[in-house]
C-alpha cells in the first residue's frame, strides 16, 4: 500500500515523468540498443520539461494580466479554479486516497479499452488524469457515494471519457496535423465540440474558406508573418492598455512604472509562446518514434493523446485569435449569465489561452476565419455557462463560490448530479 501510495503521489502525477518512462517501454519494446534508450527517454524527459517551463512563464504572465483585467474593470465574481477544488477536496474533506487510487484506476480502464476495444488512445496529459479523477471523486459524493463505489464508478467513468474525448477530437487533430501520429488528451474538448459545431455552422465553406494561417499582409507589414512578432504585436499593447485602465497600485511592481512593468510582462508572454513551443517540437520528436514500440507490442496502433499546446505550432494565428475571441465569449457570458440566475463568473485568462486557443484551431480548420471568430466567442459563453451550473452542483457538498475549468471534468461532474445521484435515490 505504501509503495502504491508512492507510485501515484511521486511518479504518474508527474506527467514529465510518467512521459518519458512511457518512452523507455516503448524504446524497450523496440529492442533499441542501451545509448538510444537513454538518449530517447532523457530528451523525451526534457523535450515536456521545456514545454513546462514555457507553460509556466505563460501562466505567470497571464496571472497578472487576470489580475489587472479584474480591478481594470472593476469585476467581482467566481474564478473557476480546478486546482482550488482539488486542494479543498484532499486537504479540508479528507478525499485525497479516493483521488489518488481513482487516478491511477482511471489509467488502468484507459489501458484496458485501448487493448480491447478500435478506440486505440492513451491518455498521456497526467494533470488532467488528475482533475478527471478529483472531479469523479466530488461528484460520487455530490451523488452519495463512498468509499470503494467512488473509486469504482470514477475510474469507470473517467477511463472512458480519457479514450472517447481523444478519439472524437482525431477527426479534427487529423486535418490541423495532417497526419495520424499524435492525438488530443485535454479534457476541454466538449468545448473544442462546440467551437467546431459552431464554426461549421457559420463558417466559411469550399472556395469562400481562408484560413487564419493565410492572412495576406502588404509589403509594410510582413514581419508580423513571423509568429512570436505578431503575438508580440497583438499581446503587449493589451497588456498596456489593460494596465492603464487598472492603474499603478494594481499593475506596478517596485519602483518600475506600472506601464513598462505590463510591457515587459506581455513580453514575458511572448517569451513563454517561444520556449513552449521549442519543448513541443522536442517532445513530438522523440514521443512518436518511442511510442512505436508501445503500439507494436502493447497496444497495436495505439495513439499518444497529448496536452493541447502539442497542436500550437500548427496554426499559431488562430491560437492567438481563439484566445481573443473566447475571451469576448466570456467577459459577454460573464454579464449574462446572472440574467438567468446563474453565478457570475470571471473571465479566466489561463483557460482562455489554453483551452480558448486550441479551439481557435479548430473553428479555424472547420470553418475559416468566420468560424474561428464566431466559433470563438460561442466557445466562451459556453465554458462560462457550464462553471455556472458546476456551481450550484458543488454548494451541495460544501463548496462555497467554486467551481472548475476544463469542460469535460465539469460534464463529468454534473452527471453524477443531474443522472448519477437521482438514479441511486430512486432506487
Amino acid at each position: 500500500m505504501v509503495v502504491i501510495d508512492f507510485i501515484i503521489k511521486n511518479i504518474l502525477t508527474q506527467a514529465a515523468i510518467t512521459i518519458a518512462l512511457i518512452a523507455m517501454l516503448g524504446l524497450l519494446l523496440q529492442r533499441k540498443p542501451v545509448g538510444s534508450v537513454l538518449t530517447g527517454t532523457f530528451k523525451t524527459l526534457l523535450g515536456f520539461q521545456v514545454l513546462s517551463a514555457g507553460s509556466a512563464i505563460i501562466v505567470g504572465s497571464l496571472t497578472y494580466f487576470g489580475k489587472i483585467f479584474q480591478h481594470a474593470f472593476h469585476l467581482n465574481g467566481v474564478v473557476p479554479s480546478i486546482e482550488a477544488i482539488n486542494g479543498q477536496a484532499m486537504n479540508a474533506l479528507g478525499l485525497g486516497n479516493e483521488i489518488a487510487f481513482t487516478f491511477l484506476g482511471i489509467f488502468i480502464v484507459n489501458i484496458l479499452i485501448a487493448r480491447f476495444s478500435p478506440f486505440k488512445y492513451i491518455f498521456l496529459t497526467g494533470q488532467a488524469l488528475l482533475w478527471m479523477a478529483t472531479m469523479t471523486v466530488v461528484g460520487g459524493k455530490v451523488a452519495g457515494l463512498n468509499g470503494l463505489w467512488t473509486v469504482v464508478l470514477g475510474s469507470i467513468i473517467g477511463g472512458i471519457f480519457a479514450v472517447a474525448m481523444p478519439a472524437v477530437a482525431q477527426p479534427f487533430v487529423r486535418k490541423i496535423t495532417g497526419n495520424d501520429a499524435i492525438a488530443l488528451g485535454h479534457f476541454c474538448t466538449v468545448g473544442y465540440l462546440v467551437e467546431a459545431g459552431t464554426a461549421y455552422i457559420f463558417g466559411e465553406r469550399g472556395e469562400n474558406k481562408h484560413s487564419v494561417e493565410d492572412l495576406k499582409l502588404p509589403k509594410s507589414m510582413e514581419f508580423l508573418q513571423d509568429t512570436y512578432l505578431s503575438i508580440a504585436v497583438i499581446m503587449v499593447p493589451l497588456y498596456m492598455i489593460t494596465a492603464a485602465f487598472a492603474g499603478p497600485k494594481w499593475a506596478g511592481a517596485g519602483a518600475t512604472n506600472y506601464i513598462m512593468n505590463a510591457f515587459m510582462q506581455g513580453i514575458q508572454f511572448v517569451v513563454g509562446v517561444y520556449v513552449l513551443l521549442a519543448g513541443v517540437r522536442l517532445l513530438l520528436g522523440e514521443i512518436v518514434p518511442a511510442f512505436r514500440g508501445i503500439a507494436m507490442k502493447l497496444v497495436p496502433n495505439a495513439k499518444p493523446a497529448l496536452d493541447c499546446p502539442v497542436l500550437f505550432p500548427y496554426a499559431p494565428n488562430s491560437v492567438i485569435l481563439g484566445f481573443i475571441t473566447t475571451t469576448v465569449g466570456t467577459v459577454i457570458g460573464m454579464f449574462l449569465m446572472p440574467v438567468f440566475g446563474l453565478a457570475v463568473i470571471l473571465p479566466g485568462m489561463l483557460t482562455n489561452f489554453f483551452a480558448g486557443g486550441t479551439a481557435g484551431i479548430f473553428g479555424n480548420v472547420v470553418g475559416g476565419r468566420r468560424g474561428a471568430i464566431v466559433g470563438g466567442i460561442i466557445h466562451g459563453l459556453f465554458i462560462t455557462l457550464l462553471p455556472a451550473l458546476l456551481v450550484t452542483a458543488l454548494t451541495r457538498f460544501g463548496f462555497v463560490n467554486a467551481s472548475a475549468t476544463d469542460s469535460d471534468t465539469i460534464v463529468a461532474a454534473l452527471m453524477y448530479a443531474w443522472i448519477i445521484g437521482p438514479i441511486l435515490k430512486a432506487v
